[in-house]
């Protein structure tokens, strides 16, 4: 987990500092604080392979994705931002989220949107790739349930819960954190078929229990797309509609992301050891794949490289 604060520069060059932060963090953005004087803010965030968490402790502002911005720069994100502390708004598609403690909104990167924060707030954000979740939910996009204030007691609330204990675990034990987070995409992905008027769709149901077939056997060198049918009591044939290109690039991305985890939390574990624990057929194919997928080699990663998105 990366943190930054901005107690790591001088008072006068604090909100500067802060909106290069969450451009790096997020998306590019626009930025200005609500209240004259000082201006405090801490984030940390973390990358949990194909999920990306992050806390956010900071004083009032206003956060605007303009359309020059995307222009500029066309990241394609849906964000989460579950509040945990003080109040903020989001405003996307002509609507108006109001956020609480406990109250999750969601908003789509490629289209503008403004974040409001009067004063002080804290809030959990989810990041993943728009592409992505929409292929799992079958949605075209998320124009519907954007700047949409889900509650707490609610089924958005028992995700809210999900996101906000994951971020309080990884400082403490990283490794149990990316083990839940691979059910982070697939929890959101039913938040956002609800909060569109329809339950998750079949297919989603499928992809799911998939991928958490993948994800409890990824281990085993010998596992095969016919084992993985017989398993969820489907066809080789649903199996290449459900994940376009079949679930070979869905198992190699498990394998590789515990592949991750080993090599950051054990350091002096052999690469050979690593690639048996992950399902490779050893430390030469671990090495390709691995560098094909982060574009770092082990031993670079190991050694602190930071991978592409």
């Amino acid at each position: 987990m990366s943190e930054w604060s901005t107690s790591a520069v001088g008072r006068e060059h604090a909100f500067e500092y802060w909106r290069d932060l969450i451009c790096d963090t997020f998306v590019q953005l626009s930025a200005t604080p609500t209240r004259p004087g000082g201006f405090d803010g801490r984030l940390t965030h973390a990358d949990l392979g194909g999920l990306e968490l992050s806390t956010v402790h900071a004083g009032g502002q206003r956060v605007r994705r303009t359309p020059r911005l995307i222009a500029r720069a066309g990241e394609q994100y849906l964000l989460a931002s579950i509040q945990t502390g003080g109040r903020g708004r989001v405003e996307q598609d002509g609507r108006v989220a109001e956020l609480g403690p406990g109250r999750m909104a969601l908003y789509d990167s490629t289209r503008p949107y403004t974040l409001h924060f009067d004063d002080a707030f804290e809030q959990v954000v989810v990041q993943v790739p728009l592409t992505a979740i929409l292929a799992e939910t079958g949605l075209r996009d998320a124009a519907r349930v954007t700047a949409v204030s889900l509650p707490a007691d609610g089924p958005a609330g028992v995700v809210a819960q999900f996101f906000h204990g994951l971020s309080r675990m990884y400082p403490a034990d990283p490794d149990a954190a990316r083990a839940l987070a691979q059910h982070g995409r697939g929890l959101l992905a039913s938040v956002l078929s609800l909060s569109s008027g329809r339950a998750p769709s079949d297919q989603s149901l499928a992809r799911e229990r998939v991928r958490a077939f993948l994800r409890a056997h990824h281990a085993d060198p010998a596992l095969s797309v016919d084992d993985v049918a017989a398993a969820c009591a489907v066809s080789r044939r649903t199996l290449y509609r459900l994940f376009d290109g079949g679930v070979g690039p869905v198992l190699r991305e498990i394998r590789v992301e515990h592949a991750r985890v080993l090599l950051r939390a054990e350091p002096d574990r052999p690469l050979g050891s690593v690639a048996a624990a992950c399902g490779f057929a050893g430390d030469r194919q671990l090495h390709r794949v691995f560098r094909e997928a982060t574009g770092l080699t082990p031993g670079e990663f190991r050694a602190g490289g930071t991978p592409r998105r």
